[in-house]
Parts: structure tokens; sequence; C-alpha cells
């Protein structure tokens, strides 16, 4: 089966609304096997989205739209829909009864317009909206299937797992199974070229890398008759791919580095501080995203200028006259110290130069040095990207940061 995804919407159009949507159907429809073969967005108008549909079935089975469910004058997606399959709409009780019990229960009263929900076409299936207003909807005539949902991604997702899942899996043929590994310290094309025999050797599974800001992943996918043997398939091709860059590979659960490094430190018990001065908190604030994190982070201290280096963490000023402040010494006594008054198991400290000015032939843009004290024990990482993008520096600096005590914690 072949589908697109369609989305509705001026706005999206003014992108005044990132389109999430999409991406989430996406990856859910190749879980199924079904494959997308174009994204299409149009406008809240009715002449388009006729157009625009009768173009799509030309090379697809399943469309999958989501937006112009809603109550206004503008969202006219089933009106098209429904003439498009030579339906018409009808009043669907259930519908109306749900949306007046959904306004009585929040004491609102409902206006005139939002009745215009519950008319949906004639011959449809109705997907209830449990989470919103909008009831979507399947429709299928001589083979063509189009599936419409809400636009809002709370109610579209809600929708698609209790009720569009369930009606593309019993007209499904295969199932895709994949898993996605995280690398950390590779470029995207020093990693195609390690797997370079598996990639152009590649029927089923496949494999494809990707690069994303700072680090690299790899997709590994098998499309089977059942979910036990493309599990298998991937599993065993997974580990043909870890056996050549397996000391780069922190996930293989398409986790973020952030979250693998603190369940690792919640699981051990170890206990965690940081010290930052050109990322100005950041490492502190992606741990302390985790759920659960405070049960381990102690303190996150930003010593931005050489007197917070000093007062702070008790960085010695002849070591910052004689190195500077973005130094590997510097770096190390600045971990050293956040030990000494801190307590943790794990101090991490960075100090860099995040641009796009302030670089030097002797310390350009980009330069960085990440210290980790652990059990007595200081080591420091250099890194030395020429960016001259400061965000970019600066996140790269907060991996570096999590990969340090990640190889740390897994020496260990």
């Amino acid at each position: 089966m072949k589908s697109a995804i369609l989305s509705v919407g001026t706005e999206l159009l003014f992108g005044q609304i990132v389109n999430t949507n999409a991406v989430y159907l996406s990856q859910q429809l190749n879980l199924l096997g079904i494959d997308v073969m174009y994204h299409y967005t149009v406008g809240d108008n009715p002449r388009r989205l006729s157009e625009l549909l009768d173009h799509i079935y030309q090379d697809c089975d399943l469309i999958i739209a989501t937006g112009g469910l809603g109550p206004t004058q503008d969202d006219l997606t089933k009106e098209t829909v429904a003439e498009a399959f030579d339906d018409r709409l009808v009043l669907h009780q259930p519908s109306m009864d749900a949306l007046e019990k959904r306004f009585a229960g929040r004491k609102i009263p409902m206006t005139e317009n939002n009745r215009k929900q519950a008319w949906l076409p004639s011959k449809a299936e109705v997907l209830p909206n449990q989470c919103g207003t909008a009831p979507g909807f399947a429709l299928e005539k001589d083979g063509r299937i189009i599936i419409c949902l809400p636009g809002p991604p709370k109610e579209m997702k809600d929708m698609f797992q209790k009720a569009v899942k369930p009606y593309l899996e019993a007209r499904s043929e295969s199932v895709i199974y994949y898993k996605m590994l995280r690398a950390f310290g590779i470029g995207e094309s020093a990693l195609e070229t390690a797997l370079l025999d598996l990639i152009d050797g590649q029927t089923d599974p496949t494999i494809a890398t990707y690069a994303k800001e700072g680090e690299c992943s790899v997709r590994v996918a098998s499309k089977r008759a059942t979910r036990e043997e493309a599990k298998a398939a991937v599993e065993e091709m997974t580990e043909k791919v870890k056996e050549r860059v397996g000391k780069y590979i922190y996930s293989c659960d398409n986790e973020e580095l952030c979250q693998v490094v603190a369940r690792k430190l919640m699981e051990k018990g170890v206990s965690v501080a940081s010290a930052e001065s050109c990322t100005g908190g950041l490492f502190a604030g992606a741990l302390t995203d985790i759920p659960g994190i405070s049960a381990v982070f102690d303190r996150g201290l930003v010593t931005y200028s050489n007197r917070a280096k000093v007062e702070e963490l008790g960085v010695r000023p002849e070591t910052l006259e004689r190195f500077g402040a973005v130094s590997r010494e510097t770096a190390g006594e600045m971990a050293e110290g956040l030990a000494r008054i801190s307590g943790c198991q794990v101090c991490v400290a960075v100090t860099g130069v995040a641009g796009p000015d302030g670089g030097t032939p002797e310390k350009p843009v980009g330069l960085a040095y990440v210290a980790v004290h652990y059990k007595g024990k200081t080591q420091c990482r250099e890194t030395t990207f020429r960016n001259q993008d400061r965000t970019w520096n600066r996140r790269h600096c907060v991996l570096l940061m999590l990969d340090t005590i990640n190889k740390v914690l897994e020496e260990e």
C-alpha cells in the first residue's frame, strides 16, 4: 500500500505552525509496513484541495489527512472529501451527543457552529475524538482510502493510536520493524565508510545513516510478514553494525545521550555536579529535564568569569595567568574544585571559545575542554571544531560532557 500525508491549513503555509503531524504519521505508517511516498501541504481552499486529491490518487492508495475538521468557516476538509468521494454529509448523532456532553461537562455554552463538527460523510467509518471536539473518519471507494484526522497533535496522535492503527493493521500485508542506533564521536561520512559493504549489499534489512547536530544515527529496518521475523533480521544486522562502530554507539533504542547518561547515573546511584563556563548552564538544564534526576544531581554552577572560577571553584590565579581560561589545566582545576566543594562522585567542567568572536590562532572559535573528576582521577578531553556558530558550539560541548561521563561510567 502506497500512501501520502496531506496536511491542510493555511497557517502551515504561512509558517505559523510547525508541522509535527507529518513526522509522527510517517514514523507510524512505516512501522505498519505502509510506504509513505509523499508529503503535501495545502491551504484552506476547497478547489486546491480537490485538485490535490485527484493528483495524489494517481500514485497512491491511501491518504492520511490532518486539519480542517473544526467548527469554523474555513474548516472545509470533510466537505471537499465527501464531494470527491461522491458522498454527502449527514448528521452523526453519536458525535453530536458526544459534543453536547463535552460542553456540558465543562460548563461552557456550545455555540451553534460547533454542531458543524458532527456532520460527516454518510459512508464513512467515524473515528471518535476523545481529546477534542472534532471526530475523524475513514472513507473508502474503488480501492482508494482517505483517513481524515484533526489537526491538533494531541488529538491526532490519540485518534491514530486508538482508531487508525487498528483500522490499518487489518489491511496491511507486512510489518516494518526498525532500530535507530545513536552515535557520538564519528562523522556521517566516516560512519558510512565503516558500514559501506553492508550498505552496498543490503536488500532486507536496510541500513541508512543520518546526521544530526553533533551526532549521527544508523537506521536498521526490515519489512517482513510478521513482526517477529522483522525483529530477528534487524537484531542480526544490528550486531554486525556494532562490530564495526560499537565504540561510538551509545543507544540502540533511539534515546538521547542525556537520557542514557541520566539513567545510568540513577541506576548506579552516582551523584553528579557541573561547572560550566562557555555553555552557561545548558548542561544542567538538559540534565534537569529528565524526571527523577534530583536523586543524583546535586548542583550546577555557571562560572563564566575568571573571578568566578577562582572564588567558586578554587582555580588558581597562576593557572589562569599561565594557561588561560580556555585550557586543559583550567578545566581540570574546575572539576577538581567542584569535587571539593560538592562531594559528588562525578564532577564535570567545561570551558571553551563559543564564538563567533574571541578566537585567536592559538585558541580558535570551537576550541573547548571538558574535564571529569571521578574516583580521585581527572581526565580531560579537547574538541577543536572550527565552527563559527555559537549555538552549535555550545550544544556540542554539552554532548561532549555527556559522552565523557558516559564513557567513565562504562569503563567502571
